[in-house]
Parts: C-alpha cells; structure tokens; sequence
C-alpha cells in the first residue's frame, strides 16, 4: 500500500540496541521498520533476517533500519526479557523498539497508529518523514530493494538540489 502523508510517531517503552529513537531523529535518511513479534513465523523465519542484511548492505548514514516489537497476542511468552534473549541469540544488531501497550488493549499504540494488520509489517518512511510504504506479510526481496532505491534515489536528488 502506497501512501504520502507524514509518518505518525512511533509509542515506544523500550530501546534495544540503541539510545531512544523518535523519527525525528531519523530525519534526513529512508527508515525501514519491520513490526514484528518473535512468535511469529514469517518474522522469524524471513523478516528479522531480511532486515539483517539489509543493514549490512546499506549506509546507516542513508538508511535506518527499525524492528518495532508489536506484540498483539501470547504477551506473557514475549516480554522485553525474552526480546533481549531473544536478540542475542540470533544476533540482531539493528535498533529495536517495543510497541508501548496503553488502556489494557492487547493493541500496541504504534500498531493501531499505522492500522496494522499484523506482523510482519513492513513500513517505509522516506527522509522528509512521510510514510510511503506499508506492506503487511513478507515482502521478496527484489521488491524491497526496487523500494529502497527508489527512495534512497529520491534522498539523493534531493540533498543535491538543496
């Protein structure tokens, strides 16, 4: 799904591999986020290394790269205790953010922000903060990196023509 308007913030409890991060922040480069949950297969399986090697591919300079742990079901087996085990063990390097729950909804803030579906969800945010993509499921690569290029093509234009 396509979208042009400013991304909504991210409710955040917890930093994993990183200081708080707010888009603000990000402000200037592409962010990729993947929403996921360390129960589910197809994040586990394909997404959580997915967004491993594309960090390892491109620039932290150009492009940050974002988990958010959108925990909707099973909450008790996916608490940050077991995120942080969980982060170790297959050694996620990139910057992880736990979804904030607020008003005993099993939602998370940031998952009903974006009007997700479930996990994974793939969000792209282009470096002015708009959203552009959202995708829900796993997204094959060769879609994905069409994606980043294109929008690490557009940050590019840009910075030469300011």
């Amino acid at each position: 799904m396509s979208f042009e308007h400013s991304a909504p913030s991210w409710h955040v409890s917890r930093w994993f591999n990183s200081a708080p991060l707010t888009l603000a922040d990000l402000r200037g480069r592409v962010v990729l986020a993947h929403a996921f949950q360390m129960l589910c297969p197809g994040c586990a399986i394909q997404a959580l290394p997915q967004m491993q090697r594309v960090q390892r591919m491109f620039p932290a300079e150009r492009l940050a790269v974002i988990g958010l742990h959108t925990v909707f079901e099973h909450h008790e087996a996916q608490g940050p205790l077991a995120l942080e085990a969980f982060l170790h063990e297959y050694r996620y390097t990139f910057p992880v953010g736990v979804d904030e729950h607020a008003d005993g909804d099993p939602l998370p803030l940031t998952m009903r922000a974006y009007a997700m579906q479930g996990t994974p969800t793939l969000i792209l945010i282009d470096a002015q903060g708009r959203l552009r993509e959202q995708h829900f499921g796993v997204l094959d690569d060769l879609a994905l990196g069409v994606a980043l290029g294109r929008l690490l093509a557009e940050a590019s234009s840009v910075d030469t023509h300011t």
